[in-house]
This record gives C-alpha cells, sequence and structure tokens, in this order.
C-alpha cells in the first residue's frame, strides 16, 4: 500500500508541473490530434506534424488520440483498436517525440491502465457528471480534463471539477464543446466560456465537437452518422480565444474526408498553422483574460 501511495504522490507532483505550465501559457495551450488511433504509423506521422507546427508557434502542446471510441452513433462504426494496444502506441509516441499525452476514458476500471501511460485523463461529455468515473480518474494523479455536457448548463462543471478535487486532486480542467440545440444540431454560446470560469480552473474550447451534427447524416444502407460543419471551425476557434480561454482542443486529420471516426469535424492537418497562426496573433491583441471591472457610477463631463 505504502508504494500505491508513493506511486501516486510522484504522479501528482509531476502532474502538477505540467498542469502550472499549461495555466501559464500564452497565449493558450493546444490539446490536438486524430480523433481515434487507426495505426501507429499514422499516430506517429501527425504528432511529428503537429510537434512540429506547435513548437514553431510557441504553442505548449499536448497530443491527442482516443483508443476506443465507445460512444459511436453506430455499433458497426470503427471505435480503435483497444486500450492495451492504444496504450502501448500512446506510449511509444510519448517518448518518440517527448511530448505529453491526452486520452479519455469511459469506465472506471480503465482509469488505472490509462493514468500509467497518459498525462491527461478526458472525461467524455456524455459522463460529465459520473462521479465514480471522475474520482477513478482524480486518483491517478494525472490531471483530469473535464468536457461539458451538451445538455449541461456551464454551472454544472463547477460540480464536476469540485468531485475531481474532492477525491485529492486539484488538477483538474473543464472544456466547453457546445450545447444541443434540438435533435441533430449543437450551438456554441459564447457566455459559457465566460460562466464556465466558475469551475475555477483552467478553461479549453473543443473548437471541432462543437460542430458535430450529431447523428445527423443519413447513410446510403440505411441508419445515421454524425456529420458537422468544418467550415465553421475558424469561426469557433476564433471566437474562442478572443473571449481569452486558456487552452484550444481540435481534432486533427491528415486526410479528413477518408477519416474512419469524425472526419467532418476534423481539420485539415494542411491548415492547422494557418489557422493557429491567426488564433495566436487574435489571443495576444485581446483582453479576454483580463477581468473588465465595470463603473456604474453616474457619468460626470
Amino acid at each position: 500500500m505504502l508504494l500505491v501511495y508513493l506511486s501516486v504522490v510522484e504522479e501528482m507532483d509531476s502532474s502538477a508541473v505540467l498542469f502550472n505550465q499549461l495555466k501559464a501559457a500564452e497565449p493558450f495551450f493546444l490539446l490536438a490530434g486524430p480523433n481515434v488511433i487507426e495505426s501507429e504509423e499514422h499516430v506517429f506521422r501527425m504528432a511529428k506534424h503537429l510537434k512540429t507546427v506547435a513548437s514553431k508557434l510557441g504553442l505548449p502542446l499536448v497530443f491527442k488520440s482516443s483508443f476506443d471510441k465507445a460512444n459511436r452513433t453506430s455499433s458497426k462504426s470503427f471505435r480503435g483498436p483497444g486500450s492495451i494496444e492504444g496504450l502501448k502506441i500512446l506510449e511509444k509516441v510519448k517518448i518518440a517525440y517527448d511530448i505529453p499525452v491526452v486520452t479519455d476514458v469511459h469506465e472506471t476500471i480503465q482509469c488505472e491502465s490509462v493514468g500509467r501511460v497518459a498525462d491527461i485523463i478526458q472525461i467524455p461529455a456524455f459522463l460529465c457528471r459520473q462521479t465514480d468515473l471522475l474520482v477513478a480518474a482524480a486518483k491517478t494523479g494525472k490531471i483530469v480534463n473535464i468536457k461539458k455536457g451538451q445538455f449541461c448548463a456551464p454551472s454544472v462543471m463547477v460540480n464536476s471539477a469540485e468531485k475531481v478535487r474532492s477525491a485529492g486532486n486539484p488538477n483538474v480542467m473543464v472544456c466547453e464543446r457546445g450545447t444541443m440545440f434540438g435533435y441533430n444540431d449543437l450551438i456554441v454560446d459564447p457566455r459559457n466560456l465566460e460562466w464556465i470560469r466558475d469551475a475555477n480552473c483552467p478553461v479549453v474550447a473543443d473548437v471541432t465537437h462543437a460542430l458535430q451534427q450529431p447523428a445527423g447524416k443519413k447513410l446510403d444502407g440505411g441508419g445515421v452518422a454524425s456529420g458537422g460543419l468544418r467550415e465553421l471551425i475558424p469561426c469557433i476557434a476564433r471566437t474562442a480565444v478572443a473571449v481569452g480561454v486558456d487552452g484550444i482542443f481540435m481534432e486533427v486529420h491528415d486526410d479528413p474526408l477518408n477519416a474512419p471516426c469524425d472526419g467532418p469535424t476534423q481539420w485539415p492537418l494542411r491548415h492547422l498553422e494557418e489557422l493557429l497562426e491567426e488564433l495566436v496573433a487574435i489571443a495576444r491583441v485581446s483582453k479576454g483574460k483580463q477581468h473588465l471591472n465595470i463603473d456604474l457610477t453616474p457619468f460626470r463631463d
């Protein structure tokens, strides 16, 4: 038990260092990568290009990819290589390119093994209120990134973040990813990026999933899949950095039209540097991270 305790303490110390680096990032940090692990070769290729772009622009990078997409619209959809093979690939890319990695969990039983590899454990939006999952992720000592449910008000994230802290882990961040607007659409309310700060932790904007159209794409052979509005990703990203988020989350692919998962909302790798350059420029002139004290006393000439 002592060895387990010391291991968790050590993990929390290293997580605190990364957490503080991300909090201090100017103008923002970047969580980016392909939606799902397709192959070791593809993950390595994507990580190489992402690190090159992020380093050029001076943005702290955390590489993102999922080993299992457990909440796909259809049971026939590609889910990924699974936890055993997927975590091996993430560990290899983490070592090869000396970059931290983030991946998501869907069950409490996954947290311990994922925590041995990932630097940030991500809680999917659909599961943002699941107490047992939040506590299990927190107890790994790793940073926990909680995506706000599409069905939740931003105030809910105050409670979700507190569940992580109450489990003894102060290293938590929250992520806005859009709100359901009818049955097959999402809308991004910029006010949420301000209100979600009440969780008292770094705020991340997911500028790709926010443009999903859940189950909004009819398939030729019957059934549905998620569509998306890729062309509006720059619009949402510009808004987020102008408001003053701490981090940007975006899924990026070198061949989005042939991506096996969430292709319609993955940003083309060839346009990544171009978009990030613009976002950095906007963020540097914005005062979004600074609180504006509004003086309501009568104005006098």
